[in-house]
């Protein structure tokens, strides 16, 4: 049920709804509990205060009653919900007696069932409003004699009924107390219909949480689905099959980086599916050649030795191709996995490019270098390696003189190629120093190259972190640039 992060969204959506509402609730149904039994005990403590007051003129009472109070109590008059206390022939004989109070003449009436009960220091009950418990011992209940002994006065809260019990004080001595009464079913109305009121806000909370998580785990569950059906795809070698990023957040963002990177393998697949087939036909060639000169050596041509010494001599030039071949293969395949074992050195690039040059003394062409002298941090026999190569592409496709170039540039040694060759068309000059790629493509690979010169070039000065480029036009000639490191020690 849970194994999805659609419903684990939506789940987890409504139980933070329904904590808050929970605790929301719990919190406002206490806090209004609270309010109006502070403000039911305010009331009850200063109706206990006038009905002594009117009732026993010279009793004291150990308690201030806040202005607050009494506001509260006139609020209640003016609603009809005060205690309403006639009395008639009240002035007590003998100071410290109630027993006046018991006279027929006393009339004590509450409205809205508020009740005042007097009781005399032994628990009889003088007066009663509702008139239930008149002539009556109370001293057993815990709320009379806690009233009797307290200093103030003692509260109890019941189901239904809020009591107060103040000691009444005649010369420092107590001679009764006042117990008023208030009932609770107007709180107890009011705490219900908040009730009701907070279970229905949350039912609609719920739903409408609801409604808003499904379309919440909808916009995101949507784009991961289709991100795992493209993967799926990609996985099962289609590409096809692209993301929709209709969004600029995070999952936006994730599916248009996911496309861009199924573009990149997809490319890298094509890349490694035509090196292959390249490979494959750079290996048949001259493989193929090998084995029917083999071939025709085994039928007897063998003893001719005229064409024996020349098919060995073209078995040979294939083998060497192929030993060629292998050894660049080779070196790509350490630079692609960073494999390549360079052992750097301070080396004189002027130095370095003359022995290069050398090498193609039997050239008929002028070959100039031009430079000074510095030092720079690489491997010597890479760096041969490149220029020569780049040395023999620029006499193969030029008729005129080669020009080599050294120069500081920043904290790196630029290093240019000069031909006055046929040049590079615009259209592939892009296209150039991609394994296997020639612009001469009507030329035999048994005589050119296998295409993998410049790419080999390229990914040697990029493994020393210097830089390789062309600049080309077609019929003036080819400028091949490439920077390596200064050695700065």
């Amino acid at each position: 049920m849970f194994n999805t992060i659609r419903t684990r969204l939506v789940v987890s959506h409504l139980l933070v709804i329904l904590i808050a509402m929970g605790l929301s609730g719990f919190l406002m149904l206490s806090f209004v509990e609270q309010y109006f039994l502070q403000l039911t005990e305010d009331n009850l403590v200063a109706q206990a205060v006038i009905s002594v007051q009117t009732l026993i003129p010279n009793a004291s009472l150990n308690v201030e009653t806040p202005p607050s109070s009494y506001q509260a109590l006139n609020d209640i008059t003016q609603q009809s919900q005060n205690l309403i206390l006639q009395t008639e022939n009240t002035v007590p004989l003998t100071p410290g007696d109630l027993s006046y109070l018991s006279d027929e003449s006393l009339q004590v009436g509450a409205q809205l069932n508020t009740r005042v009960r007097i009781l005399d220091a032994e628990g009889l009950v003088l007066v009663d409003s509702w008139e239930q418990d008149k002539n009556r011992n109370l001293s057993d209940r815990t709320l009379v004699s806690q009233g009797l002994t307290s200093d103030k006065y003692v509260v109890e809260v019941a189901d239904t009924m809020m009591e107060l019990a103040m000691p009444v004080r005649v010369n420092d001595r107590v001679i009764g107390v006042v117990v008023v009464g208030q009932p609770l079913n107007d709180l107890t109305a009011v705490i219900r219909d908040l009730r009701q009121r907070w279970i229905f806000s949350t039912v609609i909370a719920v739903l409408l949480s609801g409604i808003g998580g499904l379309v919440l785990s909808q916009a995101i569950t949507n784009p991961l689905r289709q991100l795992t059906r493209s993967a799926e795809a990609v996985a099962e070698g289609h590409f096809d099959q692209p993301v929709k990023a209709r969004s600029r957040d995070e999952l936006g963002r994730l599916s248009r980086t996911f496309n861009e990177m199924m573009q990149r393998l997809h490319a890298s697949r094509q890349v490694q599916t035509n090196f292959v087939a390249n490979v494959s036909h750079e290996l048949r060639t001259p493989l193929t050649t090998v084995k029917g000169m083999v071939e025709t050596l085994r039928e007897g041509a063998v003893d001719d030795l005229e064409v024996r010494d020349r098919f060995l001599n073209t078995v040979e030039t294939e083998t060497n191709r192929l030993i060629r071949l292998v050894n660049d293969l080779l070196i790509l395949s350490r630079v692609d996995s960073e494999g390549l074992n360079l052992r750097m050195k301070s080396v004189n690039l002027l130095l370095l490019a003359k022995s290069c040059i050398d090498q193609f003394a039997y050239a008929e062409r002028q070959m100039v270098l031009d430079g000074q002298e510095f030092r720079v941090r690489a491997d010597p026999d890479r760096v041969t390696q490149v220029m020569v190569n780049l040395l023999d592409n620029a006499l193969n496709y030029s008729k005129g003189p080669v020009k080599v170039s050294l120069c500081r540039q920043g904290e790196s040694a630029l290093v240019q190629v000069r031909d006055e060759g046929i040049g590079i068309p615009a259209a592939e000059l892009a296209r150039i120093g991609q394994r296997f790629y020639r612009t001469d493509k009507a030329r035999s690979r048994s005589h050119g190259g296998s295409g993998l010169g410049l790419a080999i070039a390229r990914a040697l000065v990029e493994a020393h972190g210097g830089q390789f480029w062309l600049e080309s036009t077609e019929g003036v000639g080819t400028t091949v640039s490439f920077t390596l490191p200064l050695d700065l020690s």
